[in-house]
């Protein structure tokens, strides 16, 4: 029995790999954040399984109705909305609570698409070292949350939703960022792909003039370069 953390495409479907398809097709159940989602991809790789859903606001019954699963010595894929589980999804409390309750169980990664791997290859940044941070807080920590980005040593990566991308760009120039390079990556791997190289104030005033703001964001704030077309 095991679990399996399975990467599924951030937006080609084409991006899932070989090894991926192979444990969807191996598995006895398929766990995953969205199973809306999780259909679409199962019914274009022609795969039938059980299925189950975990998110973040799932109660402690779904829980341990995976845990179950697990239990009874079934092999389980867990897989989140796109990308790698566990990186900014609920992924890694499931592994947590897999490793407490059935300390057994095998946990094994299938690596594949991931969001922040795709924005760290094209970003160009002049050092290994970053702070991936994830999806800023809505409300409560939201300040505290963006003095951790002023004074990080490290470039800094986030993701942001389309609702949200304009606030926080505005924050990031509010809070003394306005003048640093940047790199804003909206669908990965989509039909409407962009990519923005500016510095945040650019970036904020380029999206300030978009009528209607779609898809996910991914932003990497490159600490290391400070624009000095700006600085006058």
């Amino acid at each position: 029995m095991a679990l399996y953390l399975v990467a599924t495409p951030i937006g080609n479907l084409s991006d899932i790999t070989l090894r991926a398809i192979e444990i969807l097709r191996y598995v006895d159940v398929v766990v995953s954040e969205d199973t809306r989602h999780t259909k679409k991809l199962l019914t274009h790789l022609e795969i039938q399984k059980p299925s189950l859903s975990f998110h973040e606001h799932s109660t402690r019954g779904e829980l341990n109705k995976v845990l179950n699963l697990l239990r009874e010595e079934k092999n389980v894929a867990y897989t989140v909305d796109a990308g790698t589980p566990g990186v900014a999804d609920p992924g890694g409390f499931l592994v947590r609570e897999v490793t407490r309750e059935l300390p057994e169980v095998d946990i094994i990664p299938i690596p594949g698409p991931s969001a922040l791997a795709a924005a760290i290859s094209i970003a160009g940044l002049t050092r290994d070292e970053f702070l991936f941070l994830g999806f800023p807080p809505t409300k409560k920590g939201r300040k505290t949350f963006f003095e951790g980005v002023l004074n990080a040593k490290y470039s800094v990566i986030l993701y942001e939703s389309p609702h949200r991308i304009l606030k926080t760009l505005s924050d990031l120039c509010d809070i003394g960022l306005s003048m640093f390079d940047g790199v804003l990556i909206k669908e990965i791997s989509k039909v409407y792909e962009k990519t923005l190289r500016m510095t945040i104030v650019e970036m904020r005033d380029f999206l300030e003039k978009e009528k209607r703001i779609k898809g996910e964001f991914v932003l990497v704030i490159n600490k290391d370069s400070k624009s000095v077309k700006h600085l006058a």
